[in-house]
C-alpha cells in the first residue's frame, strides 16, 4: 500500500488564527486512490526544519506533498529548501518568468522583479501551471541511491515530491489537474471507503464496551472512536481491491455495530442530527414547532438549517420570560410560581402550548439553566428539561448536562432533537 506525507508550509499556520484545510482536503483525495497518508507536519518559515523535514520525508514516503512557500516574498522559502534537501541545482526558467510576466500584463500591471523568485525551478522537476496565481507547481520523481534505507531496514524505492501553493483555490485544481494523474499511476490497486456512525445518548466507555467485541475482531476495517460536544462517532476506515469491496466491508461492520447499539446510532454517514430528524419529518409528512428557553432558539436554528424544512418546521419561540411563556404559550402562572420556570410541569405545558398554537404534529420545548450563574442547591446549572406533546400525549425528560454555557445549550437541543427523533422511530 503506497503511503503518503504532507507538509504544510508557513509560519501562520502555527498561529492560534489560521488552521491547515489543505491537509484534510489532500487526505481526502489520496485516500480515494488508494494512497495512505501516515504523517502531516506543518513547519514555519524556517530553512533549517524545513529541510530536515523534507528529507526525511523523501526516505519514508512514496509520495511527498508541499502546500505553501512558493510565493515571491522573502519567506517564501520552499523551492530553495526543497532543491538543497534533495541535493538539486535550482535555476531559472525563462520560460516560466516569461509567463508570470504576461499573467501581470494581462492585468494591466508591470511584474515585480521579486516575482522572478517564483520562475525558479529545481532540476528534474515539470512545472506545474497555475491559472489561479502567479506560483507554478513543481513535479518531480526521485530516485532512491542504494545507500537510502528505511528506519526498518528495507530498501526505499524513491519518491515523487509534488510542491503545490497554499491558497486552496490555486491548491486544488493543480492537484486534480496536475498531481492526481502522474501519481495515481503509482497507486495500485487498493482503493479505500470510509464511515462515520454518529451515537447520541450514550458515553464514550459504553459505546465502546458494546462495540469492542465486535471490531476488535477486524484489522480491516480499522475502527476509531472519538467524543465530541454532544455525540460519540465512529469512525471506520476499510481498503480492498475496488472502493465496493471496500464498502462492502463497511456494510458488514457497521450493521453488527448498529445491532449491538440499537437505536442509540442516529447516522451511519455522518449526517447530523438535524439532517436525520428533518429527513423523517420529510417521510412521514409530520410537522413540529419549538418553544425554547435556555437554548434561545437553537433548536429552531438546527432544524431550519437543513434545505426543504418549510415542508415541516411551522414555526418557533423564545419564551425567555415567565411574562412570554404566559402570554404566548398559555403556561398558568400559577404552575410557574408553584413549580418554577425550570420545571417538568412548565416544560409539558410549553410543548402543549406551541402545539396548539402552531397547529403542528409536534410540540417540543425545553426550559432550563444554562449558566454560568442563576444555580441553586436544588436547581444547579445544567439542569434542563425538554418535552414533547403529539395529539395522544406528552413526554419529558430531565438532564443534568455538564459544560459551559454554551455547550449546555448545544446539548440541551441535541437531547431535545433526539428526543423527536426516537419518537418518529
Amino acid at each position: 500500500m503506497l503511503s503518503a506525507e504532507i507538509i504544510a508550509i508557513g509560519s501562520e499556520l502555527l498561529s492560534p488564527n489560521r488552521i491547515d484545510t489543505n491537509s484534510l482536503w489532500l487526505t481526502d483525495q489520496l485516500n480515494r486512490i488508494g494512497i495512505d497518508v501516515k504523517l502531516k507536519t506543518i513547519v514555519g518559515d524556517d530553512d533549517a526544519r524545513l529541510e530536515e523535514v523534507v528529507k526525511d520525508a523523501a526516505k519514508r514516503s512514496r509520495v511527498v506533498i508541499t502546500t505553501g512557500g512558493l510565493g515571491p516574498t522573502e519567506d517564501d522559502v520552499t523551492r530553495k529548501v526543497v532543491a538543497r534537501a534533495l541535493g538539486r541545482r535550482l535555476s531559472l526558467d525563462e520560460n516560466v518568468l516569461a509567463d508570470i510576466r504576461a499573467r501581470f500584463q494581462s492585468f494591466g500591471v508591470n511584474m515585480p522583479e521579486r516575482n522572478s523568485r517564483q520562475a525558479m525551478v529545481i532540476d528534474g522537476a515539470e512545472v506545474l501551471p497555475n491559472p489561479n496565481g502567479t506560483a507554478p507547481g513543481l513535479y518531480l520523481e526521485v530516485s532512491e541511491r542504494s545507500d537510502r534505507t528505511l528506519p526498518d531496514g528495507r530498501v526505499s524505492v524513491g519518491c515523487a515530491i509534488a510542491l503545490l501553493p497554499g491558497p486552496p483555490r490555486e491548491m486544488k485544481p493543480m492537484f486534480e489537474h496536475h498531481v492526481l494523474p502522474r501519481i495515481g499511476k503509482l497507486a495500485g490497486e487498493t482503493r479505500f471507503a470510509t464511515r462515520m456512525l454518529r451515537v447520541t445518548g450514550m458515553g464514550e466507555s459504553a459505546v465502546d464496551e458494546k462495540i469492542s467485541p465486535i471490531y476488535t475482531r477486524y484489522e480491516n476495517p480499522q475502527t476509531t472512536i472519538l467524543f465530541n460536544s454532544s455525540e460519540i462517532e465512529i469512525h471506520l476506515r476499510a481498503h480492498g481491491r475496488t472502493e465496493q469491496d471496500a464498502d462492502a466491508l463497511l456494510d458488514n461492520l457497521s450493521l453488527k455495530m448498529e445491532n449491538a447499539l440499537g437505536n442509540s446510532v442516529f447516522s451511519f454517514h455522518g449526517e447530523t442530527m438535524e439532517e436525520v430528524v428533518g429527513r423523517r419529518l420529510a417521510m412521514t409528512e409530520f410537522t413540529v414547532a419549538v418553544a425554547e428557553s435556555c437554548t434561545g432558539g437553537l433548536i429552531a436554528q438546527r432544524l431550519t438549517s437543513v434545505p426543504g424544512s418549510s415542508k415541516y418546521f411551522i414555526e418557533g419561540v423564545v419564551t425567555y420570560s415567565n411574562e412570554s411563556k404566559t402570554h404566548l404559550l398559555g403556561v398558568d402562572k400559577k404552575v410557574i410560581k408553584e413549580f418554577g420556570a425550570v420545571s417538568q410541569q412548565v416544560a409539558r405545558d410549553m410543548a402543549r402550548g406551541i402545539r396548539h398554537k402552531a397547529k403542528a404534529d409536534f410540540g417540543l420545548a425545553v426550559t432550563g439553566i444554562a449558566g454560568p450563574s442563576g444555580g441553586t442547591e436544588e436547581k444547579p446549572v445544567g439542569l434542563v428539561y425538554i418535552a414533547l406533546a403529539d395529539a395522544a400525549h406528552t413526554e419529558h425528560k430531565k438532564l443534568k448536562l455538564p459544560g459551559d454555557r454554551e455547550l449546555i445549550r448545544w446539548r440541551a437541543s441535541q437531547a431535545a432533537l433526539d428526543m423527536l427523533r426516537r419518537r418518529l422511530i
